[in-house]
This record gives C-alpha cells, sequence and structure tokens, in this order.
C-alpha cells in the first residue's frame, strides 16, 4: 500500500467497515479476462480470521468460474464525499477493504442454513424462516475465509 498513513490492520476495524457494507464484488478468476460480480454478503469472525459468505445458482458464468478455479478476491468500500484540501486539490473519503481466500461451496444443510442466516442477519431481515422458504433445496452457498485482508480509510 502506498500510502502506509491509510491502512487499517487491526481485524477488528476491518470487520467493522466490511460489516458496514452492503454489498461486496466477487473477483474470480474467469479465463482471458477477470469475472467481477457484486454481491449480497454475510461476514462473520471466526477464530480470529474473517468469514465471507455469498449465494448462487447452481449454474451460469459465476458458478462456471468457481468449479474450476475457486479461488476469489472479495473487495468492499464505503465512500462518503469528495473533500477539497489546501492547495486547490480534491480527495476521496472512503473506507475499503480487499480479501483473498478459496470459495468454499457448502454442502451441509445446517451450514447452508447458517450462512444463510448469516446473510439475512446483515441485512437486518433475522426474523425471514430461511428453513420453509422454497428456493433452500436450490441455492447454493459459498464459504470464504479470507487468508489475506486490508483495510484502507481516508477520513
Amino acid at each position: 500500500m502506498r500510502r502506509d498513513e491509510r491502512a487499517v490492520t487491526d481485524t477488528g476495524e476491518i470487520y467493522d467497515i466490511l460489516n458496514r457494507c452492503d454489498t461486496i464484488r466477487v473477483g474470480m478468476n474467469g479465463g482471458a479476462y477477470p469475472y467481477v460480480v457484486p454481491m449480497t454478503f454475510g461476514c462473520a469472525c471466526e477464530n480470529g480470521r474473517i468469514v465471507v459468505y455469498f449465494h448462487s445458482a447452481g449454474a451460469g458464468r459465476k458458478w462456471d468460474i468457481l468449479q474450476r478455479d475457486p479461488r476469489v478476491c472479495i473487495e468492499a468500500d464505503l465512500y462518503y464525499q469528495v473533500a477539497r484540501q489546501a492547495g486547490g486539490s480534491i480527495t476521496a473519503m472512503y473506507e475499503s477493504v480487499i480479501g483473498t481466500g478459496t470459495a468454499e461451496r457448502l454442502t451441509a444443510q445446517a451450514d447452508k442454513v447458517a450462512a444463510l442466516k448469516c446473510m439475512l442477519l446483515h441485512y437486518k431481515e433475522s426474523g425471514f424462516p430461511v428453513t420453509s422458504c422454497q428456493g433452500l433445496a436450490r441455492v447454493e452457498v459459498f464459504r470464504v475465509v479470507l487468508e489475506e485482508v486490508t483495510g484502507k480509510r481516508n477520513l
């Protein structure tokens, strides 16, 4: 990172930034070009590591790419405003998180339900009855433990 003073290194602070975001972007190795998809998500801290959950259909471009290469990059950000600076320049006020890991497909029903509940909690919809949802049998759920993660802010 070029601007060390903007680095966020504490895992708890990085998790806080991520938890306040409403969308992640999942970057994948799509072949000739990278492929990036904006996603709803859930997140948790487990054993000192940040874990991200997202869901997918069991078919389509994202599904096909993850089956070939489950390594992903997760990006999330909060943009606040542009601020004028002394000397006539401007800067963006923001917080962001970038992490990498491997997307693990959850196959056990209990794991899928727990991950979906985590996602619903993230969007303040924890009262939704996941286990009685008609789409539960068809949805695929992925878990990504962020092996490397960085945060950055300019406030």
